[in-house]
């Protein structure tokens, strides 16, 4: 058998066919095999351009291991992409140049395509929203968010999922193709709004110098002075209430430091405020008997207002 194999080889009309395959089919295979590598490296190549972009457009305001783990995580999805497609379409190409039929193989594929379009439609949704979550960088673990009406601080962002956990401790998961909602409240920076209320006969210029003060003071202490991006905004009067006007205030902090600040700030303008005689306006609830019905009245009184009947 093993003569009748080699004496086979040294047939010319089989040697010439051999021969002839391998300067055609042979040799676009080779072909094919070879454009799939250099395929392939540029890909990475390219990949490697596009870490490398993505890094440092992030490196000013995520950590180094945090922006290494989300490049990585989106690198990783395109090379399998891209590794699939080309090997897939080598593969199909090499087998035709055997002398197989792809049709079967081309049809199999389209209608396998197509029954996993259907069942997983909102999986593939959600891939594709959490890729760009990811590549827009709209939102990082541990930011302050609100998804869809639910508030909290980022814990995980997946492809599929992305997880919040609100001040509850409950964790909601969303997945990311059914956020239709997303409010990043710590990116870059933070801010916090302060409505002040001043009594109506209050000099009112004198409150807003009290207010900017105040502000100085609290940038200038070194517990807070590396969190405060700017000086405290005093934007004026915002609106009038019962007994009240409300002075609005601004303050800039580094993302997710406005809350500590912030009520480092109200504490301080109570205190300024009562040192420099400046009246905050309050109200009194009266509850007195009624009539022989046994009802209650209820009556509201303003600080001035209590003052006044107390004397």
């Amino acid at each position: 058998m093993f003569s009748n194999i080699v004496n086979r080889f040294y047939d010319p009309a089989f040697a010439q066919r051999v021969f002839d395959w391998l300067v055609t089919s042979g040799l676009r295979i080779l072909i094919i095999a070879v454009g799939a590598y250099v395929l392939i490296r540029i890909a990475n190549g390219a990949f490697g351009r596009f870490e490398r972009i993505v890094a440092g457009r992030s490196a000013g305001f995520a950590s180094p291991v945090e922006t290494e783990k989300r490049v990585r995580t989106l690198t990783a999805l395109l090379r399998s992409i891209v590794f699939v497609l080309i090997i897939g379409i080598a593969v199909v190409m090499a087998l035709k140049e055997l002398g197989m039929d792809i049709a079967p193989i081309i049809a199999g594929a389209g209608i396998l395509g197509l029954a996993v379009s259907f069942g997983a439609q909102n999986l593939v949704r959600d891939i594709i929203s959490g890729f760009f979550i990811i590549f827009e960088d709209q939102v990082r673990v541990g930011d302050s968010t609100v998804i869809n009406g639910k508030s909290g601080t980022v814990e995980e962002i997946k492809f599929r999922t992305i997880a919040i956990r609100d001040l509850d401790g409950t964790l909601h998961i969303f997945p990311n193709g059914s956020i239709t909602q997303l409010s990043n409240q710590s990116r870059d920076w933070s801010k916090y709004i302060v409505d002040v209320r001043v009594a109506y006969g209050e000099n009112l210029d004198h409150a807003i110098e009290t207010l900017r003060e105040i502000g100085q003071g609290l940038a200038g202490d070194k517990r807070f002075e590396s969190l405060i991006l700017e000086p405290l905004e005093v934007l004026g009067v915002d609106s009038f209430g019962p007994s009240e006007v409300v002075i609005r205030c601004l303050l800039k902090t580094l993302p997710q430091k406005q809350w500590g600040a912030g009520r480092e700030l109200r504490k301080r303008i109570v205190s300024g405020f009562i040192d420099k005689g400046i009246e905050i306006p309050y109200q009194n609830v009266s509850v007195f008997p009624g009539g022989r019905g046994g009802s209650f009245g209820v009556r509201l009184e303003t600080g001035e207002t209590a003052g006044a009947a107390g004397e």
